[in-house]
């Protein structure tokens, strides 16, 4: 079953997730430093429901997180992409990378090929990004993206007593702002 697009950067593949992903995922989520801002670590049992969330949102939505793959070595790196769960505070673009794949810029590729695929495909006319007030690794990623923080957002419940700003930029800003 072919759930949506696949994205290709120089150096990643971006598909909507697999069965096959589900190690990748786990890594991700039980990693305490990799899970702290995306809801906390969690058991091989429950990334397999993340990961089945995001294939659902595929299937019934027409858009999601990808799965972002790196082409020399189908490694599984991450989940990137256009995320809007019900009372979400936006047409949202997140990203979550495994820790050893940190600091080689692939955040920013995957999410460059992410945003505009959300403006081109899905027609958004602004793409937000939820970012806790102490991750200063998402936001420095979102600045250099082009966003700009709008400041503190409310996330709907269960998430609601986490402090958040929402970073935004609209379809014409995206445009017009320098590239790499």
């Amino acid at each position: 079953m072919n759930l949506g697009p696949t994205l290709e950067t120089a150096r990643l593949i971006l598909r909507p997730p697999r069965e096959e992903d589900l190690d990748g995922w786990e890594e991700l989520l039980g990693d305490a430093e990799t899970a702290r801002f995306i809801g906390g670590v969690r058991a091989r049992a429950d990334a397999w429901r993340a990961m089945m969330t995001m294939a659902g949102s595929w299937a019934l939505k027409g858009f999601a997180m990808f799965s972002v793959i790196e082409k020399d070595s189908g490694r599984w790196l991450g989940r990137i992409g256009p995320w809007q769960p019900e009372g979400w505070p936006g047409t949202e673009v997140g990203w979550s990378i495994v820790r050893s794949a940190w600091g080689k810029g692939y955040a920013y590729e995957a999410a460059e090929a992410a945003i505009d695929w959300a403006f081109e495909a899905l027609g958004w006319d602004e793409v937000v990004h939820v970012i806790a007030v102490e991750n200063v690794r998402s936001q420095a990623l979102a600045a250099r993206l082009g966003s700009v923080n709008a400041g503190p957002t409310r996330m709907p419940e269960p998430f609601h007593t986490i402090e958040a700003d929402i970073w935004r930029q609209s379809r014409e800003q995206w445009a017009r702002r320098p590239r790499g």
